[in-house]
């Protein structure tokens, strides 16, 4: 094997480790993991047990910052986290003081920025990004090519389907006063978001309300309504039939 491990790294029994992989200082992983080829594990990463992640990936990635970005905070950020029985795909990148809770999957391709939380059994699909400051609740589904903007807050039981594009700046990077009022959505617990949907800054979609695919929301949902259309208006009440309490889900 042609890899790089650093000789204060920690390897669980049972793991495996595949070729060209780099393992940094006081990294510390799990019995029976599965690390593929070309992985690059920064300092510090803390992964549980029967972890598998697959080709090309990147954990703990510290961010990177333009002169022009609004986050100015250039502190090095705590070591990555993630729970046990985790999959992480090829080419997924999960940047340092992230926290992925336990049997999370992350489909390929996809981003976890800085600062997030990702609850247990949630599902993040391909392509999605989920930018910093977020957290996700648990047993959610972020579907493929999704975007969950910074500063936003999922709760459990979310379904995002593909190619929602959630919003965070009112003022598209024009003004000063833009910087008083970055603000993320928020999707209360049993939300769902339909295809293509376009959720404006500072919206909250409350529990076990629905937008409809391709709508554009401009602004807040109540909880158990269903809304469509652009701009997206009432539509009827969310069927008592797909109300999360009548699911028998734990």
């Amino acid at each position: 094997m042609n890899n790089s491990i650093d000789a204060s790294a920690k390897l669980g029994s049972g793991s495996t480790v595949g070729d060209f992989t780099v393992i940094k200082s006081n990294v510390q992983i799990g019995q029976n993991c599965t690390i593929g080829n070309n992985v690059v594990i920064h300092e510090g990463t803390m992964i549980g047990e029967n972890v598998r992640i697959d080709d090309c990936t990147v954990i703990g990635k510290q961010p990177m910052r333009a002169k022009r970005s609004i986050f100015k905070d250039e502190k090095k950020l705590p070591p990555t986290k993630i729970g046990d029985n985790c999959m992480l795909g090829a080419q997924v990148v999960v940047y340092a003081g992230a926290e992925i809770a336990v049997n999370v999957l992350v489909a390929d391709t996809a981003a976890i920025r800085e600062n997030v939380k990702i609850g247990e059994f949630t599902i993040v699909g391909r392509g999605v990004t989920v930018e910093n400051f977020c957290k996700v609740g648990k047993k959610c589904k972020l579907e493929t090519a999704c975007y969950i903007t910074a500063y936003s807050e999922i709760g459990d039981y979310v379904f995002i389907a593909p190619g929602v594009m959630t919003t965070n700046d009112n003022y598209l990077g024009r003004t000063e006063e833009r910087f008083k009022h970055f603000k993320g959505v928020t999707v209360k617990t049993g939300g769902r978001i339909g295809g293509r949907a376009v959720i404006l800054p500072g919206i909250v979609i409350g529990e076990d309300a629905v937008v409809g695919a391709g709508s554009v929301v401009t602004r807040d949902v109540p909880p158990r309504q269903v809304v469509v259309g652009v701009p997206a208006k009432y539509f009827r009440d969310t069927p008592e039939e797909q109300l999360l309490e009548n699911q028998g889900w734990d």
